[in-house]
């Protein structure tokens, strides 16, 4: 008879493995960046690609290896993003690029993050099947992050930065899907 930890981590893993398969296609992304408590305003948008990972797949297994998981097919599903961004006020081009997250337990890897190339770790759980909550800890600071599918056409965004315990920034996006 399965442990009930087990069967919570499984129920989990279902959970994010229909997230992820609910978020794959083309995504248009509108975002602002507050810098707090009075700082500017950055507002950005993105082209963003968002592919399913089954379980086994190459980028899983890499990213298992990255991570030296003692089991290169611990990974049960995950996603790869690649993205384009630019400000919106001056069409300036910002960020190009890519990374690969993948599932085990209540813990999501990756290969790198918004402030590091390095690969990082987040805890998260899905309070209902539409919403994603992140926590990922690095270089002083907590990323907690909250993502919502709004039927199938719509997803918000919200992630806050802290550090020492202070809140430094607040980043809230909408992204509608395109493909």
């Amino acid at each position: 008879m399965p442990s009930k930890t087990s069967r919570l981590e499984s129920t989990q893993e279902q959970a994010i493995a229909d997230f992820f398969r609910r978020s794959e296609g083309k995504w248009y992304s509108e975002r602002r960046y507050y810098t707090l408590p009075d700082g500017p305003i950055a507002e950005m948008v993105s082209d963003i690609s968002v592919r399913f990972l089954e379980p086994g797949s190459e980028e899983l297994v890499k990213l298992a290896e990255l991570h030296q998981l003692s089991d290169p097919h611990a990974l049960i599903c995950g996603t790869f993003v690649r993205w384009e961004s630019s400000n919106s006020v001056s069409n300036r081009k910002q960020s190009r690029g890519s990374s690969i997250f993948g599932a085990a337990g209540n813990t999501l890897y990756r290969d790198r993050a918004f402030v590091t190339p390095k690969p990082i770790t987040a805890r998260f759980y899905l309070p209902n099947p539409q919403t994603l909550c992140l926590r990922t800890e690095y270089n002083g600071s907590v990323f907690e992050e909250e993502l919502k599918l709004i039927g199938d056409r719509y997803r918000t965004r919200q992630t806050i930065i802290s550090r020492a315990g202070e809140q430094q920034t607040i980043g809230q996006y909408l992204e509608k899907r395109v493909g």
